[in-house]
């Protein structure tokens, strides 16, 4: 992977290279936090259908150091791309050409160009500003930085008692079949490098894709890091999210990714409290 940390200052640059070959060609860090410059471009990639009122509160958050937006229109019949558009001029919009939200991700991932790639709901719930924790975690040395709502500083509005407990056994399935410490399971806000793809392979179309994720980056023996988040309640509109309906499915992967094949390394997942630094 490529990664680079050092001091924020603005419109700072650094050679990659020694001082001495001059043929170097600097590199540009971008600012993150008074404390953290990087020069892996970050995509952020946002599945859509309808989230034209919702856009607003979500781009408000993105933080400005981010490279690109990449917006999946899941055959929207509102103002969604439109508002995009206009609230994020450089954004790029994906159509989808399939249904439901795995296929939305698979496409948006497949027009990244960054390095570093981050998941985002667009019906509010996620706030941007917590993208540092997660892009800091992944300079750090994690492979896949994972949002948990029930780690130690994440929280929930969202979540009635059933897919609670729907989501709490279900993670405590994937915990002891594959050998994982998550504390959560079913949560879209994630962020990784893009050579995590090459691993995980994605062949899903539903909602199940967040563990489908979270299964094969165990099962690879990736770095993964918890990150602590918080969820907030939707803003407009309807979730399409079908606590039984969607439950079934997850456990189908959880059984399926079982059968498929064993573990290909012991795992490296750190709880949330684990802090790998910012580095210097």
């Amino acid at each position: 992977m490529s990664s680079f940390v050092q001091p924020a200052m603005p419109g700072s640059t650094i050679s990659s290279n020694p001082p001495t070959n001059p043929t170097s060609t600097p590199v540009h860090f971008r600012p993150v936090s008074s404390h953290l410059a990087i020069a892996p471009p970050v995509s952020v990639v946002i599945p859509a259908m309808n989230e034209a009122e919702n856009l607003p509160h979500v781009f408000a958050t993105l933080p400005p150091w981010i490279h690109e937006v990449i917006l999946v229109d899941g055959h929207s019949t509102d103002d969604t791309v439109k508002v995009a558009r206009e609230l994020w001029p450089s954004v790029t919009v994906v159509e989808q050409r399939g249904r439901g939200k795995g296929d939305a991700l698979i496409s948006g991932f497949a027009a990244c160009t960054g390095e570093i790639i981050v998941m985002v709901d667009a019906d509010g719930s996620a706030d941007g500003n917590e993208i540092v924790s997660y892009v800091s975690a992944l300079v750090s040395g994690a492979d896949f930085a994972k949002g948990s709502r029930f780690a130690n500083g994440g929280g929930t509005d969202d979540m009635t008692p059933i897919r609670k407990l729907g989501n709490w056994a279900l993670c405590a399935l994937v915990n002891a079949k594959f050998g994982a410490r998550y504390t959560d399971l079913c949560y879209g806000y994630n962020a990784f490098w893009r050579h995590c793809l090459d691993h995980i392979g994605l062949d899903c179309a539903g909602f199940e894709v967040e563990t489908l994720m979270n299964i094969r980056v165990v099962k690879a023996g990736l770095k993964v890091q918890e990150i602590p988040s918080h969820e907030h309640l939707r803003i407009h509109g309807a979730s399409n999210l079908r606590a039984v309906r969607d439950g079934l499915r997850v456990l189908k992967v959880i059984v399926r990714e079982r059968r498929s094949r064993r573990l290909r390394s012991r795992p490296a997942v750190l709880p949330a409290s684990a802090s790998l630094g910012e580095g210097s």
